[in-house]
């Protein structure tokens, strides 16, 4: 079980500074480059919340399961977040903002600890991930518009290696690794699962593990 104290006082050496949005080229564009160019799509600014809350005595990660309508990622399992709107001063108020209208999670819930390395998707969305400590007293409400349901996955469970499931997919004549956690009954995949992975991995560069 991770001990939520030890682990908040420690998890800013892992992290990109709150205060400056990371500069640095998306660490998976050289993967992705090819497919983005050929499909001719702009690359456009994004930034995501990975809400962390202490439930039970242990950390869980906020995750969303996004509803079928939407056009991009529809039905897929997700962190609150969006696009970066040109009144969002960062990417952190971004993340803030987003988590706030999808989830109902108050800025005053929110304490924003750093980045992960910034991520780029196969849609065209450089993001960028916040991580940030949620408050106990977060009581979730869903915006139906684009969310259908919010549960919580222990960090411990994300974090384990083993979880991690690299699977070989065949996309556009050329063979790319995805990663997949299986969480009851959510497949945690794709850009979501990428990223718990970096986050992961920067953890074990920092010393944490």
């Amino acid at each position: 079980m991770i001990n939520s104290q030890n682990f908040f006082e420690s998890v800013l050496a892992a992290l990109h500074p709150v205060a400056t949005t990371p500069a640095h080229t998306a660490w998976n564009y050289h993967e992705l480059i090819d497919l983005i160019s050929e499909n001719g799509t702009a690359i456009r600014p994004a930034a995501v919340l990975i809400g962390l809350i202490e439930r039970d005595s242990s950390l869980h990660v906020i995750l969303t399961r996004r509803t079928e309508a939407l056009r991009h990622h529809a039905g897929q399992i997700s962190f609150p977040g969006g696009r970066i709107e040109e009144s969002d001063v960062d990417p952190v108020a971004a993340a803030v903002r987003e988590a706030h209208e999808e989830i109902g999670l108050l800025p005053s819930h929110i304490e924003p600890l750093g980045y992960l390395d910034s991520f780029l998707t196969i849609t065209g969305f450089h993001v960028y991930p916040v991580l940030a400590k949620v408050s106990a007293d977060f009581i979730a409400r869903a915006d139906p518009s684009e969310v259908d349901e919010i549960f919580e996955v222990p960090l411990e469970f994300l974090l384990n290696p083993d979880n991690a499931k690299p699977i070989e997919i065949e996309y556009r004549g050329k063979n790319r690794t995805i990663i997949e956690f299986q969480y009851g009954q959510y497949r945690i995949w794709g850009a979501t699962a990428s990223m718990l992975v970096n986050f992961r991995k920067r953890i074990e560069q920092a010393g944490m593990e």
